[in-house]
């Protein structure tokens, strides 16, 4: 997959023509992906874009923090090394702010376009449990079946939270168990009583099921997806 730096407004040649070369193909292979219904980790990757350009055009980031720097000095006292921008040209500042201006409609579009699938996709699968599910749901099994294929993924899952600034997340983790052949003999709920009798500190795991009617990525679609489905299921 073709990528764009993070600090790509301030790489290399800063020419508009040149940045909007760059970019372009970048879209472009933004849309082959989304065609594909490949929508991570491109769609997360064009709202970072999106997050750091704004902040640009808005004031929150200093343009000066992307910019590389040279080392000018040594302070051999307190032991530190000091910096200073290679560019603090006013021409530069105004081809960065004609490609920002450039740039953000574009990749606005790209994301809105990236949602509307996924909004597509989380309507064409289904979510529902395998079994009783227990109280305790923060880990457990995750199978992702597909109506044409007699594959099964399995995942195992656990759920944290994660404290950051003062805030609290919540985060998950998946593990491939394996991926298995579902027939009329090997059902889902024998997958999971296989599964339980394999991971023995998990006696009583809570089981989801993700199918999809579609043959989607299951990589780049239907796990990123799974996750944000348990995210909103687990206690």
């Amino acid at each position: 997959m073709r990528t764009l730096p993070k600090n790509w407004i301030t790489e290399g040649l800063i020419d508009f023509e040149y940045k909007k070369y760059q970019l372009l193909a970048y879209l472009q292979e933004a849309e082959r992906e989304f065609q594909a219904i490949k929508l991570y980790p491109m769609l997360a990757d064009l709202i970072d874009h999106h997050r750091l350009l704004n902040e640009l055009n808005e004031g929150k980031t200093e343009l000066s923090k992307l910019f590389p720097k040279a080392l000018n000095g040594i302070d051999l006292h307190s032991a530190q090394l000091h910096y200073q921008s290679i560019v603090q040209d006013g021409e530069v500042m105004k081809e960065i702010s004609q490609i920002t201006e450039f740039a953000l409609p574009r990749i606005s579009r790209r994301i809105e376009e990236g949602k509307t699938i996924y909004n597509f996709v989380e309507e064409q699968v289904e979510f529902e449990p395998v079994g009783i599910l227990p109280i305790y749901n923060r880990e457990g099994f995750l199978l992702i079946t597909r109506e044409s294929s007699p594959e099964v993924h399995a995942f195992r899952y656990k759920s944290n939270i994660l404290q950051m600034t003062g805030e609290k997340f919540r985060s998950i983790t998946f593990w491939l168990l394996g991926i298995f052949q579902k027939n009329l003999v090997n059902t889902l709920e024998k997958l999971k009583m296989q599964l339980i009798k394999e991971v023995k500190e998990l006696p009583n795991p809570a089981t989801w099921r993700v199918h999809s009617p579609h043959v989607f990525p299951i990589e780049e679609t239907l796990i990123p997806l799974s996750k944000r489905l348990l995210l909103q299921h687990v206690s």
